[in-house]
């Protein structure tokens, strides 16, 4: 959730750590802070609120007016969890004699025990976080062998931890480590940087080093030294990051979840270029690493993940059952971990994220790897902890997904789920036939989109209807009840409406009791098949006063207050049209509220903690 940036070279460390903080800003934070070492000293500002907050602070700081003297530094953006939003709270935090220096990602588990000890010690502590714990307990192993402190002080800890320290006694040095929270190094000449996310890194460079859980690395300005955390050595590779700095910039739009909203034609595209085999009327997923007779093998699928992953999850096992013909689990991913499931022989596991580094997500892939489970992730960080820890699966190539709020990352995880359908369908009972319509349609999917994007003024247009509104439901049935969830969600995300998705058959079972003039109903229908019911289901609805705006399929007729009219697609993409339409409107409701689409309160991009 939090953001780590830290830097060892000739340029300005506080140039580069504030530029760093900012391209972290997307994740979510409620305070900021630096340490940079300057000649044998370690200054230190914090700010709660915005990094420009922090920013102004080093600005009026005579202390750091010059900077020929700086060396490295550390800095974070914090998302409270122990402690409120505070200065005191905020990173980084120093050891007992303010020789050391801490950022911290994760969670310490055991931090009162570890307290009660430092207490007994006689340390005293100056805020509320788990985080200073850490750093006193680094500085009670300190004696002048950073590493050597760091790797004592974590063999103490229970919990996840993605930190970079420094101390005043070295002042060329950063010691970094991970478990369960993400860390990567940009390797640059002559100058290294460490971050908790490549946006931080990508204007620098396109090479950087993952760390894996247990790793801890010495860092300075001539390279780096990897270790396990009794410091025996160990080799990591150098990678390349695949997405430019410009990817990650808003590109004219005027907040990143519009930008990625529009971006997602190109991003379908990017998800199914070379894998769609019309002559054999299947698709080619070769990171998947397994063979027909492999395949053929598999009678059982769990998914598992969390927010929009797991309704793409829902669409997922839709797909599977339908085309097949074999059963599928979908589970939120910390229950899969808690709830002791069943993997049974030729169960195929797969794990959805877009960043690659949820926390729970990441734990039900160590859970289904423990329980011998034939296990692929499906993700779009290239790089992250779940795509490695997996080892082989599909990478969704959306590009950087900066806007808390899921979009493209969505569409293209269905995009991707369908097409391991239509491959698994066609070694079992899939024909010919509907396997290449599937395909004709998935082809189609990017320009259908495009259509469904030119709708962005009309869908406003409607949207001011209903800016007002406390509550909200929608509804769905079929491969369109997931589509409400996902579209409930980003309402709730971003306008602070509460909103509610449903499949259509449950309003008589609860919801309709909470309807009325107030509480308008999203009606999703996108199949003749089953578009009477749906229009019994707005009958319902608007006898009980409630406004209905139905998202349908060109043809399909409704007694709605409102419609959006989508291009008529294959049931199998439909989905995505709707859940597109969807998109847009609730980003014109957040937009009309003068809610910040890109950073909504309480929320972060990537949820590194349980």
């Amino acid at each position: 959730m939090c953001g780590i940036i830290a830097y060892a070279g000739e340029k300005n460390p506080l140039e580069v750590l504030i530029n760093g903080l900012e391209r972290l800003e997307y994740r979510g934070y409620d305070s900021a802070g630096i340490s940079v070492l300057k000649e044998d000293d370690i200054y230190t500002v914090k700010a709660a609120g915005k990094v420009s907050s922090l920013a102004q602070r080093i600005d009026d700081d005579s202390q750091l007016a010059d900077t020929s003297q700086l060396h490295c530094g550390i800095a974070h953006t914090r998302w409270a969890t122990h402690g409120g939003p505070t200065e005191n709270n905020a990173h980084p935090h120093l050891g007992q004699n303010s020789r050391i220096a801490l950022v911290h990602n994760g969670i310490i588990e055991n931090y009162q025990e570890l307290k009660n000890d430092l207490l007994a010690q006689g340390h005293v502590f100056k805020s509320e976080t788990d985080t200073e714990i850490l750093a006193h307990l680094i500085e009670a192993h300190y004696e002048k062998d950073l590493k050597k402190a760091v790797s004592e002080a974590l063999a103490k800890v229970e919990g996840a931890y993605g930190i970079a320290v420094i101390s005043k006694d070295e002042p060329d040095t950063i010691i970094t480590a991970r478990f369960g929270s993400p860390i990567v190094i940009g390797l640059c000449k002559d100058e290294v940087i460490i971050a908790s996310d490549i946006n931080a890194i990508v204007q620098h460079t396109d090479r950087v080093v993952y760390l894996n859980d247990g790793d801890l690395a010495i860092v300075n300005k001539s390279g780096i030294s990897f270790h396990d955390l009794s410091l025996k050595s160990v080799q990591r590779n150098e990678e390349k990051i695949t997405h430019t700095a410009e990817e990650a910039q808003k590109g004219g739009y005027s907040t990143f979840m519009m930008k990625e909203i529009h971006d997602q034609p190109r991003a379908v595209r990017n998800s199914v270029r070379g894998h769609l085999d019309f002559e054999n009327a299947t698709t080619s997923l070769g990171g998947l690493h397994m063979n027909p007779k492999e395949l053929a093998s598999i009678d059982r699928i769990q998914l598992f993940a969390c927010g929009t992953s797991l309704n793409a999850a829902l669409l997922g096992q839709y797909f599977f059952e339908d085309l097949v013909g074999i059963p599928c689990q979908v589970t939120q991913a910390a229950d899969f971990r808690y709830r002791n499931p069943i993997i049974e022989k030729n169960t195929l596991a797969i794990a959805l994220s877009q960043s690659g580094e949820t926390a729970d997500t990441l734990a039900a892939v160590h859970e289904a790897k423990r329980k011998g489970a034939d296990l692929i992730a499906i993700c779009n960080a290239v790089g992250s902890t779940i795509a490695r820890e997996a080892g082989r699966g599909v990478y969704l190539h959306a590009g950087p997904e900066i806007s808390v709020a899921s979009t493209k990352a969505f569409t293209t995880q269905v995009s991707v789920l369908l097409q391991l359908a239509v491959l698994l369908g066609r070694t079992k009972r899939l024909d010919r036939s509907h396997a290449a319509d599937i395909l004709e349609a998935i082809d189609k999917l990017p320009e259908q989109i495009e259509e469904v994007l030119k709708l962005s003024d009309s869908i406003r247009t409607i949207t001011e209807k209903y800016t007002d509104v406390h509550s909200m439901f929608f509804i769905g049935r079929g491969y369109q009840y997931p589509v409400a969830l996902e579209g409930a969600l980003k309402v709730k995300e971003i306008s602070y409406i509460h909103a509610e998705g449903y499949h259509a058959a449950e309003l008589k079972h609860g919801p309709l009791a909470l309807l009325d003039e107030k509480v308008p109903v999203v009606a999703i229908c996108t199949n003749k098949d089953s578009s009477q019911k749906i229009v019994s289901n707005i009958r319902e609805c608007s006898s009980r006063k409630s406004p209905v705006i139905a998202v349908v399929s060109e043809g399909i007729e409704t007694p709605a207050d409102d419609s959006i009219v989508i291009p008529q697609a294959h049931p199998t993409t439909a989905p995505v049209l709707a859940a597109v339409a969807l998109q847009l409107f609730s980003f014109h409701i957040a937009d009309l509220r003068g809610c910040p689409i890109d950073q909504p309160k309480n929320l972060a991009k990537s949820v590194t903690v349980e």
